[in-house]
C-alpha cells in the first residue's frame, strides 16, 4: 500500500504539473465505492473551471486546493491507487510486468483532469487510477478540519510531537508497538513497510507491548520515525536510493537472507547475514530480524504466524498486499480509528 513517502511523491507530482493550471474538463467513471459522500458527476461539476493552487499531503491522504469558495478533492490511494500524467509512467507503489501499458485513458481510471496550457507548457492530463477499488475520492470544504484528516494522529514530517509528548502517547497503550504505529489515529502515514523499517532500525521487536518500552527504545523509535520518513521523501520514494542497510531493500526477496548464494544479503552491524522472519502482528505481515529485535516484554500476539527463512518458499510481496486488503474496511479509510485527540505541534 502507498504510505507517507509514496503519497508525498504523488502530491509533489501534482504540484509540479498542475499548479497554476485551470481544470478545463473532468472525465469521470461511475464508482459508488470509490467516490465517497459524492458522485462522479458532482465531483466533475465541482472541479471544472477552477484553477489548481496547490496540492498537499497529510498522512496517507492528499488534497488538491483550488481557487474559489468550492470544495476540494481529498484523495486516498487505498491498496493500489496511483496518479498518472499522460505520457509518463504512473506513480507505481511496486509495479508488476503485467501492469505495463501505454493506453490512454489508462485502465482502472476513476477520473482524468484536463488541464490548460500554462505559459510555454502545453495542456496536460492527469489520471487517478485504482484497480482494486479500495481508494477513496471525497470533496471537502476545509480538508484539514474535516474527516477523515481531522481524525488522524500526528504526521511524522508535518506535526511530529516533542519526544516527551511522544513517550506519553506510547506508554498509555498496551498493544504491540507495531500495531500502535499502524494506527492512523496515532501516527498518520506510517504503514507496513515504514513501521517495520522503524522497528528494525530501532532494534525493537514488533510484538513488544508499547507500555513496556524503556526510554532508550522510545527515543530510538522516535528518531527513526523522523529519519526514515524524511529520507524516503527526500529521494521521492525511489527505493533504489534507500540505503542498502535498510530492511526495505531486502524484505521482498522472499525472506531468504540466510540462504547461501544470496546476491544482496542484509548485513548486520555484527557482520553476520540477517535472517528475516515473517510474523503476523496486529493482523499484518511483519518482517523481523530477531538477531537484533528481541521481544523484551515477552508477550506475543495470539494471531502470530511465524515463517522462518527456510519456510518462505512461495512467499512474495503479494502476500503482504493480501494481508493489507483483508485488513482494509471497504467503507472507510484504512486503519483510521476515529476518536478525539490532539495532533502533535512540533514545528
Amino acid at each position: 500500500m502507498p504510505e507517507l513517502p509514496e503519497v508525498e511523491r504523488a502530491a509533489k507530482l501534482i504540484r509540479d504539473v498542475a499548479q497554476g493550471r485551470t481544470i478545463e474538463q473532468v472525465e469521470t467513471k461511475e464508482d459508488t465505492i470509490v467516490y465517497s459522500g459524492t458522485t462522479h458527476e458532482e465531483f466533475a461539476t465541482e472541479l471544472t473551471g477552477r484553477k489548481v493552487t496547490d496540492c498537499q499531503r497529510y498522512g496517507k491522504l492528499f488534497y488538491i486546493t483550488l481557487n474559489g469558495n468550492g470544495k476540494c478533492p481529498v484523495l486516498h490511494f487505498g491498496m493500489t491507487g496511483m496518479i498518472q500524467v499522460q505520457g509518463q509512467e504512473p506513480t507505481w507503489y511496486r509495479s508488476q510486468p503485467r501492469d505495463k501499458s501505454d493506453a490512454w485513458p489508462p485502465n482502472h481510471m476513476k477520473f482524468i483532469l484536463h488541464l490548460s496550457a500554462l505559459d510555454d507548457s502545453p495542456a496536460v492530463q492527469i489520471a487517478f487510477r485504482d484497480p482494486r477499488r479500495l481508494a477513496r475520492i471525497r470533496l471537502c470544504q476545509d480538508p484539514l478540519k474535516e474527516p477523515p484528516i481531522s481524525e488522524l494522529g500526528f504526521d511524522p514530517i508535518l506535526s511530529m510531537p516533542e519526544l516527551e509528548d511522544f513517550k506519553h502517547l506510547v506508554l498509555k497503550r498496551g498493544c504491540p508497538i507495531k500495531a500502535l504505529l499502524l494506527d492512523q489515529s496515532f501516527s498518520a502515514g506510517v504503514g507496513n513497510w515504514v513501521a517495520d523499517e522503524i522497528l528494525f532500525q530501532a532494534q525493537v521487536h514488533p510484538e513488544q507491548k508499547a507500555n513496556s518500552l524503556d526510554d532508550d527504545q522510545l527515543a530510538q523509535i522516535y528518531q527513526k520515525m523522523i529519519d526514515i520518513c524524511t529520507k524516503a521523501v527526500e529521494v521521492n520514494a525511489d527505493s533504489s536510493q534507500f540505503p542498502n542497510s535498510w530492511l526495505f531493500r531486502h524484505r521482498w526477496e522472499k525472506g531468504r537472507k540466510g540462504k547461501k548464494g544470496t546476491k544482496n544479503p542484509l548485513i548486520l552491524p555484527s557482520g553476520e547475514e540477517a535472517k528475516i522472519k515473517w510474523l503476523t502482528v496486529g493482523g499484518r505481515t511483519s518482517a523481523v530480524v530477531e538477531q537484533v529485535q528481541i521481544n523484551a516484554s515477552g508477550a506475543t500476539t495470539k494471531s502470530k504466524k511465524r515463517r522462518s527463512t527456510k519456510a518462505t518458499k512461495g512467499y512474495d510481496s503479494d502476500d503482504e498486499d493480501k494481508d493489507e486488503e483483508q485488513s482494509t474496511n471497504s467503507s472507510d479509510e484504512e486503519e483510521i480509528r476515529p476518536r478525539k485527540r490532539a495532533r502533535g505541534s512540533r514545528k
